[in-house]
């Protein structure tokens, strides 16, 4: 129990001093520009999944921290919303405000959801599964929007496609989500290289695909499920083969 309670405090501290303090003083010091304050929240929010699976000693600790941090942020951004500093420092691009609640309600469902499958039913055996997928969404979303709104000419305009997404802001989500979740299946999964690789290139035009037609700000909850719906069953069969 006094492990858990360590992990929830260095949880709360990370959101605090990465996710929250961060982006504000690259923002106050450094004038970096909006869109990259946003993709250095999901860069940071991503890798909480990896003190969401180390810090505790139990998967439904995992995801009582995973609510702690909704039921605290919630109501706290909800307050901080209504300042001067978060119109000036926060990124909100949404016209009443709450897109920050909003990315951290489904943010935290994502892991929880994730942990609850592949942790709690699975067992810990399968519970990378959780931090590949994250990865997968959090540093492919990431290079979608800078690749896409700094180089992006041919626009993919579709019904099913919300707003004006480009070709080649998808290439650089499958691109960077393919590295990402070879680099976690490698080193913190221990597959071999070549299973990590093949795994990689079925998985990251998953990623993109789905990231492609997901609407809302849906990609934090639909990305990680899709990847890993489709890393399951490869990491089965190459354990089958006896690869």
């Amino acid at each position: 129990m006094n492990s858990d309670l360590a992990g929830a405090g260095i949880l709360l501290a990370y959101y605090l001093i990465i996710v929250a303090l961060l982006p504000i003083l690259l923002k106050y010091l450094f004038k970096v520009q909006t869109e990259y304050i946003r993709k250095t929240h999901h860069i940071a929010y991503s890798l909480s999944i990896f003190l969401l699976l180390n810090l505790f000693s139990t998967w439904y600790y995992a995801v009582g921290a995973a609510f702690l941090l909704m039921l605290l942020g919630y109501p706290a951004l909800l307050i901080v919303e209504k300042t001067s500093f978060y119109r000036q420092y926060f990124v909100d691009r949404t016209k009443g405000k709450g897109e920050l609640r909003k990315q951290l309600v489904y943010v935290q469902l994502s892991f929880a959801l994730l942990i609850f499958i592949f942790w709690g039913l699975l067992g810990t055996s399968w519970h990378y599964i959780a931090a590949v997928a994250v990865m997968g969404w959090g540093f492919g979303d990431a290079a979608a929007a800078l690749v896409g709104k700094a180089f992006g000419k041919r626009r993919m305009l579709h019904r099913y496609i919300e707003k004006a997404k480009t070709f080649e802001g998808t290439i650089a989500m499958i691109v960077a989500a393919g590295m990402a979740t070879f680099f976690t299946l490698l080193f913190y999964a221990g597959l071999p290289w070549l299973q990590s690789l093949l795994i990689s290139l079925v998985a990251a035009p998953v990623c993109g695909i789905v990231e492609l037609f997901s609407k809302q700000g849906s990609d934090t909850i639909t990305v990680p499920l899709s990847a890993s719906a489709v890393i399951i069953p490869l990491v089965y069969l190459f354990s089958v083969l006896g690869w």
